[in-house]
């Protein structure tokens, strides 16, 4: 991807949940993709009648634009349904920018449902056949971020404790945020006492599995300035995918963020010291610890050491996740729009207890697959653009 790009030519506007938690039994996943639609609509003053792009993903909907589409009565919208995974929506954003500034339409929803939890996830996301890894029963995703985890304590004396901080961590923030589901403290102990599910990812290193959707807004910068809320703008962007399959992965150690977030900070003319806010894929508590080092907030193999003491969570010196993330604030299995989410408020300074002052530069780290498809992107408000 060039790094030949100037902020401001879309911005994003909107921003908002659909009830989350254990709410399938009244709701399908695209109810709960429009509830989010609706919601960010009304977060920014714009109504569905003004939506003309239409970026969506779910693993419950073979063609959900056209789905989307259909349950919102938009037949002219253009539609983007392409879905890599949880870092999907990362990707819909950059082409919905792409969209407006090209001016194939003018306001440009991304969103996202799932059913994850009242349906289970063997009936929301089943698993391709894959001769080289199926004949051997991996309990997937998991186990395939346990190898990545096992490889990374092999390499760089990584603990289980260290592994436990970032489950300790955003717990913390959850507890801040009161839409979190999570509601209970929670210890290293306490996450190493806890049900083993693929060494050495015990339950509390993974995420939780939560119905729920969202959608965030974009508009043209002439058509924010009479809306409700303050623009947040995209100052840089990128992707890389290594793989789909872990048996493919190159080194388990070593993820395409290195790859995307040097594009995204080439772009926005930034470096990771210039983060006020970060947000990243947290399925599995590995993924913060690589992310963490493949982003260039610390050097590969410090990554444990680095979120030990405290460091990303409330009252650290960086913080990561402050919602609680999909380890303590909800998962419904694509999880990259809730980062999008999250990162528009802070840098509205609207998540209260858990705001970060004066934050002006975020960044949201998407994952797809198993650790497959990479997407980094940073967000600002007024002051950086």
């Amino acid at each position: 991807m060039s790094t030949d790009f100037r902020p401001g030519r879309a911005v994003l506007v909107g921003a908002a949940e659909s009830d989350l938690g254990a709410v399938g039994e009244a709701y399908s996943a695209m109810d709960l993709m429009a509830q989010g639609v609706y919601r960010a609509l009304d977060d920014c003053g714009l109504s569905v009648r003004d939506v003309d792009g239409l970026f969506c993903a779910t693993t419950q909907s073979r063609l959900a634009g056209l789905a989307l589409a259909e349950y919102l009565n938009l037949p002219e919208a253009y539609i983007d349904s392409t879905s890599t995974g949880g870092s999907s929506f990362m990707g819909h954003l950059v082409r919905a920018e792409a969209a407006i500034a090209a001016g194939i339409c003018e306001v440009a929803v991304v969103a996202y449902g799932s059913t994850q939890r009242s349906l289970g996830r063997k009936n929301t996301s089943r698993p391709e056949w894959n001769p080289y890894e199926s004949p051997f029963k991996p309990f997937l995703p998991t186990t395939a971020y346990a190898m990545a985890a096992a490889r990374h304590m092999h390499e760089f004396a990584t603990t289980r404790e260290q592994l436990a901080e970032v489950a300790v961590a955003a717990r913390q923030w959850a507890l801040l945020n009161p839409a979190a589901w999570e509601k209970e403290p929670l210890t290293v102990q306490e996450v190493l006492a806890s049900r083993m599910v693929s060494y050495p990812l015990t339950v509390r290193d993974c995420c939780l599995v939560s119905d729920g959707g969202g959608a965030v807004v974009l508009t043209t910068p002439a058509r924010a300035r009479a809306l409700r809320q303050p623009p947040v703008y995209l100052l840089g962007s990128g992707h890389c995918t290594t793989h789909q399959t872990i048996a493919n992965m190159p080194d388990l150690v070593n993820t395409g963020a290195r790859v995307s977030g040097s594009v995204a900070f080439a772009q926005a003319g930034l470096t990771s010291s210039d983060i006020d806010v970060v947000g990243l894929y947290d399925a599995f508590t590995i993924n913060t610890i690589l992310f963490l080092e493949d982003l260039g907030f610390c050097a590969k193999g410090e990554g444990g050491a680095f979120v030990s003491n405290g460091r990303i969570a409330p009252g650290g010196t960086l913080p990561v996740n402050t919602n609680g993330g999909g380890l303590s604030y909800c998962h419904p299995g694509m999880y990259g729009i809730f980062l999008l989410i999250e990162a528009t408020r802070q840098l509205r300074g609207q998540c209260g207890q858990r705001q970060v002052p004066g934050a002006e530069v975020a960044l949201a780290h998407g994952n797809g697959g198993v650790l497959s498809s990479q997407y980094t992107v940073i967000l600002g408000g007024q002051a950086t653009v």
